[in-house]
């Protein structure tokens, strides 16, 4: 493997907040304010972000439909010696965002990738849940097909640890109705929403519990759900 060229810029991998701008370190405003170039999933709800902070570094955009070329663009961009930072809308770039094809790239290229640690939905969600934290794994957004979602969760119904998942609004209920189904109703369940906003809501326990409340309260904002192994309960565990 070819070693780093001095001269060449480098990737900052930059957690952004989820909801509350508190959270919002002193390395990030730092990070932005010393890139050359911010490439960001959405650039009008970068641009406000950098309002707040009082930054003008330049933006440009980087998402899933433009992430093949623009990882090419920005690639070539740090090989002439510009520094870029990467975010997402909310959260870390490349979980569960685009991101991926630049840090391979940056690789691939001997460019500096450095992260930049910050919020993360599913590891916040995975810590308030009161469900096993020792082994988890990790599966981001599921499918949009009820098929899908099926054969994922027979998949890992009997994982030793905890599952993670994000679902949208549109589906959380529908997808707390199939995993009752798979794995039946004294399945333990976390389900949190809008983390670190305003209307912050986390709910754990037993689904057949879990999902009446789901029902009866909003579903609007972003939704994390944590899945226990099976047998757990919060009566015995230890």
């Amino acid at each position: 493997m070819s070693p780093e060229s001095p001269n060449s810029g480098k990737l900052y991998l930059v957690a952004s907040p989820i909801g509350n701008l508190n959270d919002l370190s002193s390395r990030f405003t730092d990070v932005l304010a010393g890139v050359d170039l911010i490439a960001c999933e959405d650039t009008r709800v970068t641009s406000k972000l950098m309002a707040h902070l009082g930054l003008n570094t330049p933006l440009v955009s980087y998402r899933e439909e433009n992430e093949r070329s623009k990882s090419i663009e920005l690639c070539q961009a740090m090989i002439e010696g510009k520094s870029i930072a990467l975010l997402s809308d909310a959260g870390y770039p490349a979980i569960s965002d685009p991101g991926f094809r630049l840090v391979r790239a940056c690789h691939t290229h001997h460019l500096k990738v450095i992260p930049i640690p910050g919020p993360n939905a599913a590891i916040t969600a995975l810590a308030a849940s009161g469900l096993p934290t020792h082994q988890f794994l990790f599966h981001g957004f599921l499918p949009k097909k009820k098929n899908g979602v099926l054969q994922i969760l027979e998949k890992w119904k009997d994982f030793s640890g905890s599952l993670i998942f994000y679902e949208s609004k549109y589906k959380i209920e529908k997808t707390l109705s199939l995993l009752e189904s798979a794995y039946g109703p004294e399945r333990f369940v976390c389900v949190a929403r809008e983390l670190t906003k305003v209307h912050e809501t986390i709910l754990s326990g037993a689904l057949s519990k879990i999902r009446p409340l789901v029902a009866q309260r909003s579903t609007k904002g972003e939704f994390t759900l944590v899945v226990a192994p099976a047998g757990y309960s919060f009566e015995d565990a230890e």
